[in-house]
């Protein structure tokens, strides 16, 4: 296939390009910066303008892999947040795939996120979305419309709900984990009963490859997980093993953490350490014959080599 990939220079993003390549895929890397891609990529504005013409960067395009997206902004200077967030992942996306529609494209994969369902629970696609954040609620109303665009023309349409994604190169919490780790920090976890699906991202990748081409993705939900969930003081034993450190754990009570989270005006970040958040791949494995085909601990410990 030729392949329109938006985000390709993201963590995800850059990973779907490798691939694409290995599988002999054309490659068509939509990105907003002057990074440096493969020779045999080529290049378009990614800009998720609602009003951009993308008739060139859609030219003879059979599949769209849409990663782009505003994500969590750490320190927010928007006014109305949401409103940022639907400019970028509801206006941006629908007019994207719309013009995908208009130009023939066959299939666009959409890649969403698990806080859809919600921020703790264990969910299956057939749960009620709850999305709780602006975020959330911003990919989930450009679910909503790609299904409508997908009622309405001949574009197949398949959306994807990974959970935390973790790999060579990631950043944020994950990074800050590892960091952690590194140094020997003892870390106040110990205490922690609760379960978490991760995905590794060749896991995530390789589920993104199946649909891209399987005939039952077509217009389609799925979770995708390690499907292997992990306690967060398991991830930390395991983590560490995988860098060679010892994991320092010792146990609090998770509502102190939690209170003493509020009072320094981070409690989103310790509920994601102590709730559960669970998603049950079984529509993947049975609709598509998919399973992970990297073991949670070998992707740890890819995780922990350099990019």
């Amino acid at each position: 296939m030729k392949v329109l990939v938006t985000g390709a220079n993201g963590f995800v993003g850059r990973a779907v390009l490798d691939r694409l390549r290995r599988d002999g895929h054309a490659v068509r890397a939509a990105i907003r910066t002057a990074d440096t891609l493969p020779p045999d990529v080529e290049r378009t504005a990614g800009d998720l303008h609602p009003v951009r013409n993308w008739s060139d960067s859609l030219h003879r395009v059979d599949a769209v892999i849409h990663l782009a997206a505003r994500v969590h902004v750490m320190r927010e200077a928007a006014a109305e947040p949401l409103d940022e967030y639907r400019r970028v992942n509801v206006d941006g996306t629908v007019h994207l795939a719309s013009a995908a529609a208009a130009a023939g494209a066959r299939r666009f994969v959409y890649v969403s996120t698990l806080k859809v369902n919600g921020e703790a629970g264990q969910f299956t696609e057939g749960n009620q979305p709850a999305p709780a954040d602006p975020y959330a609620q911003s990919k989930y109303e450009a679910e909503v419309a790609l299904r409508q665009i997908a009622n309405d023309h001949r574009l197949e349409v398949v959306i994807v709900r990974p959970p935390l994604v973790y790999g060579p190169g990631v950043q944020a919490n994950f990074r800050l984990l590892m960091r952690a780790i590194a140094r020997g920090v003892p870390l106040p976890l110990g205490a922690i009963r609760n379960q978490r699906s991760l995905v590794g991202i060749d896991n995530l990748v390789d589920f993104i490859m199946t649909c891209l081409a399987h005939p039952a993705a077509a217009n389609e939900t799925f979770l995708v997980a390690d499907g292997e969930d992990l306690s967060t003081p398991d991830l930390v034993r395991r983590l560490a093993r995988a860098m060679g450190r010892p994991s320092r754990l010792f146990p609090v009570n998770p509502s102190l953490l939690r209170l003493g989270a509020s009072l320094c005006g981070r409690r989103d970040l310790v509920d994601r350490l102590v709730e559960s958040l669970q998603a049950d791949i079984t529509k993947a494995r049975t609709r598509l014959t998919w399973s992970p085909p990297v073991s949670v601990d070998e992707g740890l410990m890819r995780a922990t080599r350099p990019r």
